[in-house]
């Protein structure tokens, strides 16, 4: 069984098409963003959306799935697990990064699975 200690799954929608770039390597590396939406009434009555933006990564077979069957818009099931990573920007500050690795994703339509073909 996968390790159970860093699971994520997320169900949301694709804010732009999918980047994928080679690695020096020659692997492929896909970036995008997911974002997922919470309900909820406040205290006069009215429904709010909250959205959070997820950022993505998915490296091989998976970044060449996505990129040929997902775009901007599709409704995704992603699963993974949480990577962080940081870097200095040129005025020297460090940045932290989360992303999620992304293993398994499915296409959803209007709420029902349909399966990759691969």
């Amino acid at each position: 069984m996968k390790n159970l200690s860093n699971c994520v799954q997320l169900i949301g929608h694709l804010g732009k098409d999918v980047e994928i770039q080679e690695v020096s390597n020659g692997s492929k590396l896909a970036k995008v963003r997911l974002a997922t939406n919470e309900y909820y009434y406040n205290k006069d009555g009215e429904k709010v959306t909250s959205t959070e933006w997820h950022n993505l990564v998915a490296w091989g077979k998976t970044a060449e799935l996505m990129t040929s069957l997902a775009c901007k818009g599709s409704h995704l099931l992603v699963s993974g697990k949480l990577t962080n990573r940081s870097y200095e920007d040129k005025q020297g500050v460090k940045k932290y990064f989360t992303e999620i690795k992304v293993d398994n994703f499915r296409l959803l339509n209007n709420g029902s699975e349909t399966k990759n073909p691969f």
